[in-house]
């Protein structure tokens, strides 16, 4: 049976012709009145002429291209795409005997839009972010299980929060495959408690992977502030590094009882390590000056949304303007920003006018983004999302 039809504007093809993803709402001459959240569409210019086949759904972004100058997706559609992705992540060398936790699927930048696949082990965490990919879950989990050299036993699937409300959808958090059989992950040779039951995300901020590691080498003999902590990734690999100290600040007790958790995995019983179950904002400004000289400041986005950007930025200009006005001299500050909706420029600036108003002499010694397991495909450039800078503060 061939798919419905979705017929665009006159000249509204140019962005597909160059591989852009989404077809927006505007954008739309004609469509059928028939169809369905999720169902699988055929996209043709005015004339008539195939575009793509992707996912359709109700909003501004209408549908996700899956597959241009096709009509229909073939049977081994997810299977190729997914043996492609592991394929890459094979020559970025991240599937090694210390390292086996990683992201297998990035939405656009697999080729995939709408779909998160997070590998820990031997479990894969899948999550949809559209209808198309919720439908989609079980052949994805099969493929996933096709892959013999990754080895996965496990699939869970993992969307009650990150599919669209309106879809009235009510995914169910449930293994797909297989069955919980532990949730110790590695990572670098360190290992984590991953929480993809009950945490944030997937259980873990994989994409901070190659940060965490930078960071590990500017630890040695330094007093180190992980603010945001989450899972403590950050506090771990400081750790390693040789921190004289580390305190680790959230304000979620499940968060600092996950971080105390994967401490005492990789150092237990060693008396560096402090958690703080407070405000962030609240321990910036309370605490002494001079005390710590490596600070991490990693938040949730600010700016989830583009009406949110304004406030967002406010709140990084905050944020960073406390931690330069308490940093020790000769200090490194590790500053981040997850926002899609804030750009690189955004999020420079913000932090650029915090340290005018510090006064303090700032130096930029690293440009921090996404790891390559988080890829951008070069015609979405709106995939990427994380931005970070390694400062030297006087």
């Amino acid at each position: 049976m061939s798919n419905k039809i979705i017929k665009l504007k006159p000249g509204k093809e140019e962005s597909l012709l160059r591989h852009h993803p989404w077809v927006f709402s505007g954008a739309i001459a004609s469509s059928p009145k028939d169809i369905e959240e999720g169902e699988e569409v055929t996209v043709t210019d005015n004339k008539g002429n195939v575009l793509g086949v992707g996912h359709y759904q109700i909003g501004s972004i209408t549908v996700r291209i899956l597959e241009f100058g096709k009509e229909k997706l073939s049977d081994d559609f997810f299977e190729r795409r997914l043996r492609s992705a592991f394929a890459l992540r094979q020559t970025l060398g991240l599937i090694r005997d210390d390292n086996n936790c990683f992201r297998l699927v990035h939405g656009e930048g697999d080729f995939l839009p709408g779909l998160v696949v997070d590998i820990y082990g031997d479990t894969a965490v899948v999550q949809a972010h559209s209808p198309g990919m919720h439908f989609a879950r079980r052949k994805v989990a099969d493929a996933l299980t096709l892959i013999p050299e990754a080895r996965i036993r496990n699939v869970y699937y993992k969307s009650e929060t990150t599919l669209p409300y309106k879809a009235h959808l009510d995914p169910e958090n449930e293994y797909l495959i297989g069955s919980y059989d532990g949730n110790i992950a590695i990572e670098n040779g360190l290992q984590f408690n991953i929480d993809w039951l009950k945490g944030q995300k997937t259980g873990f901020f994989v994409d901070q992977r190659e940060n965490r590691a930078l960071l590990e080498k500017f630890s040695k003999g330094r007093k180190v502030l992980n603010m945001f902590c989450y899972t403590g990734g950050f506090s771990v690999y400081a750790m390693r590094g040789g921190a004289v100290s580390v305190d680790s600040v959230d304000s979620s007790s499940k968060a600092v009882a996950l971080t105390d958790a994967n401490i005492d995995l990789n150092f237990p019983d060693d008396p560096r390590h402090h958690t703080h179950d407070t405000d962030a904002f609240k321990f910036l400004t309370e605490m002494k000056k001079d005390e710590y000289d490596l600070i991490i400041l990693d938040p949730p986005a600010f700016a989830k949304h583009r009406s949110a950007i304004k406030n967002g930025l406010i709140g990084y200009r905050k944020l960073n303007g406390k931690a330069f006005e308490k940093i020790k001299p000769g200090g490194i500050l590790f500053t981040f920003s997850c926002s899609q909706a804030i750009t690189k420029e955004m999020f420079r600036l913000a932090v650029f006018s915090a340290a005018a108003k510090s006064g303090r002499k700032v130096r930029i010694l690293h440009q921090l983004s996404q790891p390559a397991d988080h890829p951008v495909d070069i015609s979405h450039p709106e995939g990427e999302y994380l931005k970070g800078l390694v400062l030297y503060v006087e």
